[in-house]
Parts: structure tokens; C-alpha cells; sequence
């Protein structure tokens, strides 16, 4: 058996957690505008998803690497223990780190926004692009791990995004009357 090195090893938690973070932080963007919030709104709400939701699957991860590694020591599977290389910690905070770094992606306009005027459409277009962009590398690294096409997984992550935003955002615009109930 070959030795995979850390970055190798712990991708598929980076991608896990990558897309994830740029899905539900997007969506929370998308969402609040529909809804016709505020800045400061969007990004309490977005800060807290990064590292509520971040912490959240991270822990999860973690105790499902730990669960399956149990799983198999409670069956005197000493082999296969002896085998996974994936450390239970690691891989929580691997789904974490990329939660949040690529999790930021759709508010960084909203927080430079904060330093540099910038009108809310330009704040919008920028969240947009930048985590089109996010959602196309992604995939792409993700297409590596799973031995595809860049291009395929790239569009395929980037579509699964761009549908959770306009859900996202029509639920914000048709719930947007409860704003200040």
C-alpha cells in the first residue's frame, strides 16, 4: 500500500467541507437578500453558519471516523484498524478549516463592504462571482479525488450551488413579509 501524503489524504474532507461551507454561506446570502435583509444581517447570519455549522460537521466527521473505527475494533477486525490511516481529529478539523475558508468566499464583498463602499448590487454580482469561482474549483479538486473530468465535476458542483441559491433566495423573497413580525 502506497503512503499518501496529509494534503492527499485528507482532500476528500477539504472538497466535503468546501463545498458544503460555499453551498449553505451562499445560500444564507442569497436567501437574506430575497428577503430584502441588511448587510449586518447577512453577515451575523453568515458568520454564525461558518462556525456553527462548520464546528457542527466537523464534529460530525469526527465522530463518524471514531464510530467506524470502534465499529471495527468491537469486531476484532484488527486488520482494517491497522489500516485506516485517517486520523478522527484530522479529518474534523480538515472539514472544518475548508468550512470556513471557502465558507467566506460569499462574504467577503459584504465584509470589504464594510471598509470601501460598495452599492448592495456590486456587493451581490461580487458574492456572486467569486463563489461561482469557488464552486468551479472545487468541483475541480473534487473531480481529482474521484478520478473524473475537472470540467464535469466542476459544473456539476457549480450547478448543484447556483440551485441552492435560487432556492434559497426565492424562500427569502417569498417569506420576506415575516421580516419584523
Amino acid at each position: 500500500m502506497e503512503k499518501e501524503g496529509f494534503s492527499h489524504k485528507y482532500l476528500p474532507e477539504f472538497v466535503y467541507g468546501g463545498i458544503d461551507g460555499a453551498v449553505t454561506t451562499f445560500a444564507i446570502v442569497a436567501g437574506s437578500l430575497g428577503a430584502s435583509l441588511s448587510a449586518s444581517i447577512i453577515l451575523i447570519l453568515g458568520f454564525a453558519n461558518l462556525f456553527a455549522d462548520g464546528f457542527s460537521m466537523a464534529l460530525s466527521n469526527y465522530l463518524s471516523m471514531k464510530s467506524q473505527a470502534e465499529l471495527h475494533l468491537n469486531h476484532k477486525d484488527s486488520k482494517f484498524y491497522r489500516r485506516q490511516t485517517k486520523h478522527p481529529v484530522k479529518t474534523g478539523l480538515m472539514t472544518f478549516i475548508s468550512f470556513v475558508a471557502i465558507g467566506f468566499i460569499p462574504l467577503f464583498s459584504f465584509v470589504l463592504a464594510i471598509f470601501t463602499p460598495i452599492s448592495p448590487s456590486a456587493k451581490l454580482t461580487i458574492s456572486a462571482i467569486l463563489t461561482a469561482f469557488a464552486f468551479i474549483i472545487v468541483g475541480g479538486i473534487r473531480g481529482k479525488v474521484v478520478g473524473k473530468h475537472y470540467f464535469k465535476t466542476s459544473m456539476e458542483t457549480f450547478v448543484i450551488g447556483a440551485l441552492a441559491a435560487v432556492i434559497a433566495f426565492f424562500v427569502g423573497y417569498i417569506l420576506r413579509g415575516l421580516v419584523g413580525y
